[in-house]
């Protein structure tokens, strides 16, 4: 094949996706069905004619991009909001998982005649959720979630990959490989969560490190830096046993809690990059889907799918955050977002190359239940929202035209500060209020203008001051804002 038609191919795969996602944005319809659509329609039964059916080189895909796209969740995942739900999203993306996992194998069992370990393998693959999917609807709608549901989904999303990853790799083995115990596959767990943790927090702070003492002479070279320290994080952590998933993901929220040079810029660039390993994944996955293969499994796809929103789900959700101050309204919504990404279908190529018996039915399954949870769930989780009580306003955060990269050994960062309609801060000048002589107020956002001040520029209500500070003297000046928002 010509190059040229290649590049022209791939280009024309990327600008549909990328047209795909305002139609997604539009309409709140999840991108992922898009790119999976792109994908099936150029299959070879669909328009494009071309033939892939390719499980190896599918995985190898997903694996590529599920680590990057692991690393930008947890470089974007800020540490401050993520601690409050430490417990809840650990518990969510371990119990939660295996009950899950559980609940689905059961019925599968019952329900369409596997054995118990292909059903369970069955509710280990499609057991990880897809927050990203989540959040694109609510943004589409405008729509903001309360309290501290959104953290907990993030978190949860991003951490509950790897023990959906684990366990469908330990359950195959254990169908293929004869000898293989439950003992066995409880040793490793613990093996690959404690190593992975330990060697994504170990790997977080070296990148961090290197970032700020390489020094390195030409700024393109960082992200390259980056790109390197996730698959080196992945490929030594699986090679020593521990999960490699699980170790890039805390790689990236501990690198992301340090300050390292160009970590705005990084996080911008890694969020790019997850994109397009996104939009090439789906459209890979949907390339290896034959749709005549789909509809025999319509009825048995639907009865997995019914248990897997109504009841396995439920179950997962309700049992791991009992002991928690989520009520009854935002327990529920937690149950009906654990949409399904493209990580089960990543996932169901394992059993395909082991040979697992059981494992093209498996597959077209997990593809019709994907489809199914984003179609049914994914369209009604604004109503959802709106019906319990947990929506509320998203206000977008203003692009500023100014910004500040911060470099090693300079700790001041870019903040913001609110003055309310009742603050009696409102007619003071700059230089009245005695701010800290660490905090320099460097703009002022007002009636969607941004004006540069001076000490003698008078404040009004409804202001929002853009201030370079540190820490300390932030704090300094939100208690003394505190103050003035008392009549």
């Amino acid at each position: 094949m010509v190059i040229e038609w290649v590049l022209l191919g791939v280009a024309g795969f990327l600008l549909a996706s990328v047209l795909a996602s305002k139609v997604s944005d539009r309409f709140g319809v999840p991108s992922l069905l898009l790119f999976l659509a792109l994908g099936v329609a150029a299959g070879s039964e669909g328009l494009g004619g071309i033939e892939f059916n390719d499980p190896g080189l599918t995985q190898w895909v997903g694996i590529v991009a599920l680590n990057l796209i692991l690393f930008a969740g947890g470089l974007d995942t800020n540490w401050r909001d993520i601690r409050p739900v430490l417990m809840p999203g650990i518990a969510l993306s371990s119990l939660g998982v295996f009950l899950t996992a559980l609940g689905v194998g059961a019925a599968a069992s019952y329900l369409l005649g596997f054995s118990l370990l292909e059903g369970l393998l069955l509710g280990a693959i499609v057991s990880s959720t897809d927050a990203a999917a989540v959040f694109t609807i609510l943004r589409s709608k405008s729509l903001g979630l309360k309290g501290k549901l959104r953290p907990l989904l993030e978190l949860e999303s991003g951490s509950n990959d790897p023990m959906a990853v684990f366990l469908t790799i330990g359950l195959t083995m254990w169908l293929t490989r004869p000898g293989f115990t439950p003992e066995s596959l409880a040793v490793s767990l613990v093996v690959q969560v404690v190593l992975g943790a330990v060697l994504g927090l170990a790997f977080g702070w070296l990148l961090a490190w290197l970032a700020n003492h390489l020094h390195l002479g030409f700024d393109g070279l960082y992200p390259v830096l980056t790109i390197s320290a996730v698959f080196v994080a992945y490929g030594l952590t699986s090679l020593l046993g521990g999960n490699g998933f699980l170790a890039v993901y805390i790689a990236g929220i501990a690198a992301r809690h340090h300050d390292f040079i160009h970590r705005r810029s990084l996080i911008r660039f890694h969020d790019g990059l997850a994109w397009l390993m996104q939009i090439g994944m789906f459209i890979t996955l949907g390339l290896l889907v034959f749709p005549s293969e789909i509809v025999p499994v319509i009825g048995a796809g639907f009865l997995i799918a019914a248990v897997l929103m109504f009841i396995a789900r439920p179950l997962g959700v309700f049992a791991s955050l009992i002991f928690t101050k989520f009520n009854l309204r935002e327990k529920t919504f937690i149950s009906w977002v654990g949409l399904r990404g493209a990580v089960p279908i990543i996932l169901a190529t394992y059993p395909l190359i082991a040979g697992v018996e059981q494992a093209d039915l498996i597959f077209n399954i997990v593809f019709f239940v994907v489809l199914t949870s984003a179609l049914i769930q994914g369209a009604s989780i604004p109503l959802v929202a709106r019906w319990l009580g947990v929506d509320q306003l998203m206000t977008k955060k203003p692009i500023y035209p100014i910004e500040v990269n911060p470099v090693h050994g300079f700790t001041d960062e870019l903040k913001e500060i609110h003055i309310p309609d009742s603050s009696t801060c409102s007619g003071k000048t700059i230089v009245e209020l005695t701010l800290p002589e660490n905090l320099l107020v460097i703009l002022i956002a007002r009636d969607k203008e941004f004006l540069v001040p001076n000490g003698g520029t008078t404040l009004l209500a409804g202001d929002t001051l853009i201030v370079l500070s540190d820490k300390e003297s932030f704090d300094k000046v939100k208690d003394q804002m505190n103050i003035c928002h008392n009549p």
